[in-house]
């Protein structure tokens, strides 16, 4: 397998990683944050067990790509006779009796195209992460795998003991693979799957359909815009930062963490991207989740990350029997940036929150009432925004007054001052925008390095910190200010490596980053364009577009040398950069169609 060439299949439950191959290499279950069925991507070279896939004859895969405008992923292998077959990956989504229908599912079709292959279909889940083999027990036209009170079952209508001894046979008419929880299936599974697949395509068809896409770069949008759906659980609209645990940032460097949690501030980017593309339902979901899972149980936002629902751990331990990605451990479960404070937290939920009260839209806008709900989070920023944090990147061993993090305190004060206004509370407008004023000037100040008058990554330092990027994004500058070109030097000067963007030149508790993070190049372009030089920044767009995967993916970081792809996949930052670098750099519809000559 070449490095990350994966696809994704999902539907807001769960989701499955599968190889150019068509393995699956990746699905934890019940949920995005469970326990990894098939784990064979975090377990060695060639591992024994922790997948499914199929075996043909003398055969290889030829194609493999997604139903346009779907999830949907086929995978097609020949043999050498030129009989060939496809494979088609899904999991179930769309409208059922007036809700959303995504139970914990995935569903593997098999059926010829030319000839007859000859195929051997292997399925060998694990449990506890790797530690567990399950028991096998077979039906009438299913197998069942149990561990300790965990059973998962797979329905089919392939000849039960083919599955169960992975013996080989002739594919002359379709076989379907139903996975997920251990409960009968009446329908046969042919017409089941049938019917599931076509109200799944029907449903991701129509979701495209409403999004409101630039003119240029369609196909990165759309792709990336499915992708970000399939990062949000639907039962309580957490947004993971990523589906995986423990791809390393970098070769053999010990950066493995734990990705499967709602980070406030990716999930922010991630609403951000999807309210540009017209899609603001995630917003909805989401703001609904800070609710419920944040404030209702008086948790404070400058805790980075929280569990996608009620029992998640995040706790971080190690699964010893898993040997890493490549061999590279460890596994990790959990993450201990859980017990940090970030204070970008504050702005984070308040930015997310503030399109509700303006998006006429929304059949429930932002009120009185919610806004009373985000006023003491304003007061928490006030208070922390001077004070030190772990910031944006995590810092597991120094903390420091973080510009990044102290700049999100200000949107928090800022923007909260707009939303009283909305919502007739004059008083407290003037009380925010007099605080977030003060907050400004002071950030401005002690921020702004001693020499040349850029803006550094921290107070009273001269960090090169790309995150300082977003400041104008923020508001609390413009893109013209001296003091942010004059930062746009510095970062081309010290963090541009071989034609992408490190998130900081100084050395942190592994030493110094090896790896670009792939949305700080994004942020760049994003710079290049509000600046006034866009050709630099198409060149680079298209030179990150070419380190996307061959089905429109990206990881988390990449290896500026060779531009392989590293860390935890698909990663939501760098789906969300791709989206609004497309959006800034795009024409638009009325110079790209409708006044075109």
């Amino acid at each position: 397998m070449a490095q990350l060439d994966l696809g994704v299949i999902g539907n807001g439950t769960i989701a499955s990683l599968i190889d150019r191959d068509g393995r699956h290499q990746w699905f934890c279950y019940p949920r995005f944050d469970g326990d990894p069925l098939f784990n064979a991507l975090v377990n060695g070279e060639a591992p024994e067990a922790g997948f499914q896939d199929i075996l043909v004859r003398d055969g290889a895969m030829v194609a493999q790509a997604y139903r346009r405008n779907t999830a949907i992923l086929e995978t097609e292998f020949a043999d050498k006779n030129g009989a060939r077959c496809r494979v088609i990956d899904f999991a179930p989504r769309f409208t059922r009796f007036g809700r959303v229908f995504c139970p914990p599912m995935i569903i593997r079709r098999i059926e010829p195209v030319a000839g007859r292959c000859r195929i051997r279909v292997r399925l060998r889940p694990t449990f506890d992460y790797g530690a567990s083999i399950p028991q096998q027990a077979s039906g009438s036209h299913h197998l069942r795998y149990t561990a300790g009170d965990v059973t998962i079952r797979v329905t089919t209508d392939m000849p039960v003991s083919y599955l169960k001894d992975e013996g080989e046979f002739l594919l002359d008419q379709p076989i379907n693979l139903i996975l997920g929880a251990d409960e009968p299936i009446p329908e046969a599974p042919n017409a089941l799957v049938s019917e599931f697949l076509t109200e799944t395509e029907t449903y991701w068809r129509d979701w495209v359909r409403g999004l409101a896409v630039p003119f240029d770069w369609q196909d990165v949008a759309i792709r990336a815009a499915i992708t970000l759906k399939l990062c949000t659980h639907e039962d309580t609209g957490a947004i993971v930062a990523a589906l995986t645990t423990s791809i390393p940032e970098a070769p053999n460097s010990g950066r493995n963490w734990d990705y499967r949690f709602c980070w406030l501030r990716d999930s922010y980017f991630t609403v951000t991207a999807l309210n540009r593309l017209g899609a603001p339902r995630t917003m909805e979901n989401y703001v609904r989740f800070i609710l419920n899972a944040v404030l209702a149980l008086g948790l404070t936002p400058d805790m980075p990350l929280y569990p996608i629902g009620p029992g998640g751990n995040l706790t971080e331990r190690v699964a010893p029997a898993l040997q890493g990605f490549r061999g590279m451990g460890p596994v990790r479960i959990g993450n201990a940036a859980a017990i940090q404070r970030q204070h970008d937290g504050f702005g984070s939920v308040i930015l997310t929150a503030a399109q509700m009260f303006y998006d006429a839209r929304l059949p429930n806008p932002g009120d009185i009432d919610l806004y009373r709900q985000l006023r003491p989070i304003g007061e928490m920023a006030a208070k922390a925004a001077l004070q030190p944090d772990a910031g944006l990147w995590e810092y597991r061993e120094r903390t420091a007054v973080h510009t990044h993090s102290a700049a999100m305190c200000w949107a928090a004060l800022h923007r909260l001052g707009l939303i009283a206004e909305r919502v007739g509370e004059m008083a407290d407008r003037e009380h925010w925008l007099g605080l977030a004023e003060e907050l400004r000037v002071t950030i401005l100040s002690r921020a702004t390095a001693a020499t040349d008058g850029w803006i550094a990554g921290a107070f009273e330092t001269e960090i090169a910190d790309a995150a300082v990027l977003l400041l104008p994004e923020l508001g609390l500058l413009r893109y013209d200010d001296p003091r942010f070109l004059r930062t746009l030097g510095v970062v081309e000067e010290r963090l541009m490596h071989n034609g992408f963007i490190l998130r900081y030149d100084e050395p942190d508790d592994f030493g110094r980053p090896e790896t670009a993070f792939l949305v700080c190049s994004l942020w760049y372009i994003d710079a290049l364009v509000a600046v006034g030089r866009r050709s630099e920044a198409e060149d680079m767009f298209r030179r990150i577009l070419a380190r996307r995967n061959h089905l429109g993916l990206l990881s988390e970081d990449v290896e500026a040398n060779e531009g392989v792809l590293w860390g935890n996949f698909p990663q939501t930052f760098s789906m969300v950069g791709m989206v609004l670098s497309a959006m800034r750099l795009s024409r638009t519809w009325e110079e790209g169609l409708w006044r075109a000559s």
